[in-house]
């Protein structure tokens, strides 16, 4: 069984397109536009051992909010897509992740109930021409996309380029945990309602 996905999404704001392998080795080609939201995106890849290409063209003339967001939906319907019926998945996963002081949790749910619970108080609203708030606009996109419930929390951190590495990184690898085959529960939906 192969899980992957390939889904391109166009807008008149923006044109993107993510090619994943949730089976992946952590393999990346990403060219966004947005430097800092490709660091973050590498993050995703190589903690949770998805490959991942994402092309993305878009309004960067205005600002990064539409090419930020709209990442994070097309990274959500791509992902929902690869996990397909998500049987056999642990559903779950979660992750610690510490960069030098800061220490940030993420958990996420396969739920099929879209939601986000996001706090990360940030000591700067930018870092180098990144706005910190297109973290939330990411995610919220990703979750409404994906179908899943996800918590975020920055429990300390004085840098802010480290509290949203720690985030990324977590996300990455609760992702994994999350989408990773369960022998034990081979072609079960992990849910006692019998669907997710």
């Amino acid at each position: 069984m192969t899980r992957t996905a390939d889904i391109t999404r166009n807008t008149n704001e923006t044109q993107i397109r993510v090619a994943i392998n949730l089976d992946g080795t952590g393999r990346q080609k990403l060219n966004t536009g947005v430097p800092f939201l490709d660091h973050m995106l590498d993050q995703i890849a190589r903690h949770g051992m998805i490959d991942l290409e994402v092309e993305a063209v878009g309004d960067l003339h205005i600002d990064a909010h539409h090419t930020v967001e709209d990442t994070g939906i097309t990274l959500g319907m791509a992902v929902a897509k690869a996990v397909g019926d998500k049987k056999g998945i642990r559903r779950y996963g979660h992750s610690y992740v510490p960069l030098d002081e800061a220490l940030s949790r993420v958990v996420i749910d396969f739920s099929g109930r879209p939601g986000l619970e996001m706090h990360i108080p940030f000591t700067r609203a930018m870092i180098g021409t990144f706005d910190v708030d297109l973290t939330g606009e990411f995610f919220r996109g990703f979750v409404n996309h994906a179908g899943v419930t996800l918590h975020i929390d920055n429990l300390r951190g004085v840098n802010a380029h480290h509290q949203c590495e720690t985030v990324f990184k977590a996300f990455g690898r609760a992702l994994r945990m999350a989408t990773e085959l369960d022998e034990r529960a081979a072609g079960i939906i992990p849910s006692t309602k019998g669907s997710l």
